[in-house]
């Protein structure tokens, strides 16, 4: 049976936020559009007419899905291949979602999304809708059929969970791109002291290859060990070149709300660092070269293209 064309209607208006929601729990935007497309099978098949408040009956109903593939991500978690990060997606990628407050753009941001897989899925929730969707205790408690008072302690825990000790350094386009030049300058120097002046004294580097490409299974920490790290990263080699199918490009881009370097060949994204930088430096590195992870920021990188190098390696 087809479904009416306003009632369809209805569902698109929905389908921007619906997605913003499902990437910051799943942390994943191709699981998100999945999720999403669930809850439209779902709008699909019920009684509509019955459904007083479509939006507030959607978000339910995708939270919920959300919530079954949060569960079993955590037994998934445990055999994944190295280290676990979200997937990146570029500035203006609707995933993003709303970006008016500071805390709607942290909550999406790649250092943030990574600290939130150590909530409970009902943590991660609660966390999420009030954050960055504004969504008062006693609508969260009715998503998650749960008391307004349990909500309110539920949302103090992950608040706990969460906090940060450093601001992060609000970045558009043009902040993002000298952020980027500045840390290119230094990885590519060949030596470990600009490096080591760039990154603040307790910094970590994690870096996703799953089971796909071979990138660093643990964790970096201290500038000098990063610094190090990225000297022998970034060093050409032609070996490098012939694995990458091509010459290297670096390019700036605004990735989850910080500055990024992305590694291409041609339009094909091979890799993504995003940078967490605050006044004191740049704290983290978080280094995407999951090809798996890729996909969508590749499609959107080409769409946008062509694009002009900000240098080439290898």
């Amino acid at each position: 049976m087809s479904i009416p064309t306003y009632e369809t209607d209805v569902f698109e208006t929905s389908r921007g936020r619906l997605e913003a929601i499902a990437y910051r729990l799943l942390g994943s935007a191709g699981d998100a559009e999945d999720a999403v497309q669930d809850t439209y099978l779902r709008w699909h098949a019920a009684d509509r007419e019955r459904i007083e408040t479509p939006e507030a009956w959607l978000t339910k109903v995708l939270t919920n899905i959300c919530l079954n593939q949060l569960t079993s991500a955590r037994v998934r978690r445990e055999t994944y291949v190295g280290q676990w990060l979200p997937e990146p997606v570029l500035a203006g990628d609707r995933m993003l979602g709303p970006a008016d407050t500071a805390e709607q753009r942290e909550s999406v941001s790649l250092a943030m999304l990574t600290l939130m897989e150590r909530l409970s899925p009902n943590e991660r929730v609660v966390y999420v809708l009030r954050e960055a969707f504004g969504y008062g205790h006693r609508e969260i408690a009715e998503i998650l059929d749960l008391t307004e008072s349990n909500c309110q302690q539920i949302y103090r825990r992950a608040k706990q969970h969460l906090t940060a000790d450093r601001a992060r350094t609000e970045v558009d386009a043009a902040a993002a791109r000298k952020v980027v030049e500045e840390f290119l300058a230094a990885a590519l120097s060949g030596d470990t002291e600009p490096l080591i002046r760039l990154l603040t004294d307790d910094a970590v580097s994690v870096a996703d290859g799953g089971a796909r490409v071979q990138a660093r299974r643990t964790p970096v920490i201290g500038a000098l060990g990063i610094a190090r790290y990225l000297r022998g990263l970034f060093r050409p080699h032609p070996a490098k070149r012939a694995a990458a199918g091509g010459p290297v490009a670096l390019h700036a881009a605004v990735v989850n709300g910080s500055p990024a370097v992305l590694i291409a060949v041609e339009e094909r994204i091979l890799g993504v660092i995003c940078l967490a930088a605050t006044p004191d430096g740049v704290e983290a590195l978080h280094i995407q070269v999951n090809p798996d992870k890729l996909e969508r920021i590749t499609r959107q990188w080409a769409a946008a293209g062509p694009h002009r190098p900000l240098t080439e390696i290898w």
